[in-house]
């Protein structure tokens, strides 16, 4: 199983990014999709989830209105639109994908990209 997050980068507060990761090795509709991220010094943190068949999404209360999580299970691909961001966003951003149906816990989730990096400048 492969999971390859792409779309990170440098960015001023108040931008948008989309992150995508691409997954193979696995039946991409099978899998609850999540968005974690870690900042430097700090703990990794769930940001969202999106179910199998893409009808639930849940959200970290610090992105709730600005972050959106989507999927396409055709092109086993899931999204994370993000706007409005600010220098508190910055971190690596890692999807992640496991085959319950749904959790924040990042040690429910089996597997892991390798992680994209978002800065966000004042």
């Amino acid at each position: 199983v492969q999971l390859q997050a792409s779309g990170g980068g440098l960015v001023q507060a108040g931008a948008s990014l989309r992150l995508s990761c691409v997954a193979s090795g696995l039946t991409f509709s099978d899998y609850l999709m999540g968005w974690f991220r870690q900042a430097p010094g700090k703990e990794r943190e769930f940001v969202a989830f999106i179910i199998r068949s893409g009808g639930s999404t849940r959200y970290a209360d610090s992105v709730k209105g600005r972050f959106t999580i989507s999927r396409d299970n055709a092109k086993n691909t899931v999204y994370l639109q993000m706007n409005s961001l600010t220098p508190e966003d910055t971190a690596a951003y890692y999807c992640a994908a496991d085959k319950r149906r749904s959790s924040i816990n990042e040690y429910d989730y089996a597997y892991w990209g390798q992680g994209t990096q978002v800065t966000v400048s004042s």
